[in-house]
């Protein structure tokens, strides 16, 4: 039973930390990059948020209550990506997120939906020869969070480094890294069946 949580456990983790899967990795990117250390609660709701939306969506495929268009889906990623980016831009700067909180919340647990329905195939290999498919989504789930928060304390300590070290203004960190992420979806898209 404890090997089985150690491996769904690591699935979880890797999903996220795995480099071949990056669009994970330049989602949290964005969410996290106009946060501080001191934001650690509004992040860890954020990260927990997307998480939920990860698992939500899981629970609804393996369970037959969607199906799930893969090419779709395909789309949604990087455009929710490139969503996320282009409101830092936009953002960028402004002192407060003051009323937009309580959008970032809803479109963060929108994107997590999206996000796990990408996920589908490779979870349902996973646990195909799993004897309790929840506890097995709850432990991949639980490995997901952690892999994301780990991901979220990188980019703040980044943000930390650049804006206390290298003097580098809040607005400019969050602007020119949100504009090299939107520069690595624009080609993403551009290649998708949403063009061809």
């Amino acid at each position: 039973m404890i090997d089985d949580f150690l491996s769904n456990f690591q699935d979880g983790v890797y999903h996220i930390l795995n480099l071949k899967s990056y669009d994970h990795i330049l989602f949290l990117i964005v969410l996290t990059i106009p946060y501080l250390f001191k934001d650690w609660k509004r992040v860890f709701v954020l990260i927990s948020i997307f998480t939920a939306g990860h698992c939500i969506s899981l629970a609804l495929t393996i369970y037959n209550i969607i199906n799930v268009n893969i090419k779709l889906i395909e789309i949604l990623i990087p455009t929710s990506i490139l969503i996320i980016a282009l409101f830092n831009v936009v953002t960028a700067g402004k002192k407060s997120h003051g009323p937009t909180i309580g959008l970032v919340f809803f479109t963060t647990l929108s994107f997590g939906l999206v996000h796990g329905l990408g996920f589908v195939s490779a979870f349902e290999r996973l646990i195909s020869s799993s004897e309790n498919k929840l506890f097995s989504l709850l432990e991949i789930g639980l490995g997901i969070e952690v892999g994301q928060l780990f991901i979220a304390f990188i980019v703040i300590f980044l943000s930390f480094l650049c804006q206390t070290i290298f003097r580098v203004s809040k607005r400019d960190w969050v602007m020119i890294t949100s504009a090299i992420v939107v520069g690595f979806m624009l080609p993403i898209l551009i290649k998708s069946d949403l063009f061809s």
